[in-house]
């Protein structure tokens, strides 16, 4: 059992998903991650939905560990597992536009949920629509360097996979 699960396949996609977990602790600029990339990158390469969501909250969780922990953490993981999900939908259809159209919807699916989170919260925004739409609004520069980062990750991690699939054809195997 333990030897079909952690195939050569999942072997190097667990080793990309730790390094972008890994790339969190560098200074990087804000908001401009390999993190919503790592997600689809492994709903879209792990066959076995436990394993895809796993290693990646795993990874995050590990991360976290040297990040700290804060009170948005339960959104922020949610959007982590939609894009792991958004991933999925890419099974058996990897081409640059699909996996471009899924790191945009990641990157918009992400946004509305951490933001609900903050506006949520009860902190910064009043809870009428009015704060709501306030919250949306002050997000917005920041989604641009998440959506960047997202897509610039995406296609590192899409296409080095693709190319070393070529010269190791076990890692092209379910």
């Amino acid at each position: 059992m333990v030897q079909k699960i952690f195939t050569p396949k999942v072997l190097a996609i667990g080793g990309i998903i730790v390094l972008a977990a890994l790339m969190r602790l560098a200074p990087i600029y804000p908001n401009f991650t390999p993190i919503g990339a790592m997600a689809l990158f492994a709903g879209a390469h792990i066959a076995n939905r436990k394993l895809a969501i796993g290693i990646p909250l795993l990874a995050m969780f590990l991360s976290d560990i040297f990040l700290g922990f804060h009170q948005m953490m339960l959104p922020v993981y949610l959007g982590f597992v939609l894009m792991v999900l958004i991933g999925t939908l890419l099974r058996n259809r990897i081409q640059v536009a699909t996996v471009a159209g899924g790191a945009i919807a990641g990157s918009l699916v992400f946004f509305v949920i951490t933001n609900f989170g903050v506006w949520l919260s009860g902190t910064l925004y009043p809870m009428t629509l009015s704060g709501l739409v306030q919250c949306y609004v002050a997000a917005i520069p920041f989604f641009h360097t998440s959506l960047l980062g997202d897509l610039l990750y995406s296609s590192l991690f899409f296409g080095s996979f693709y190319a070393i699939g070529k010269y190791y054809p076990a890692l092209r195997q379910a």
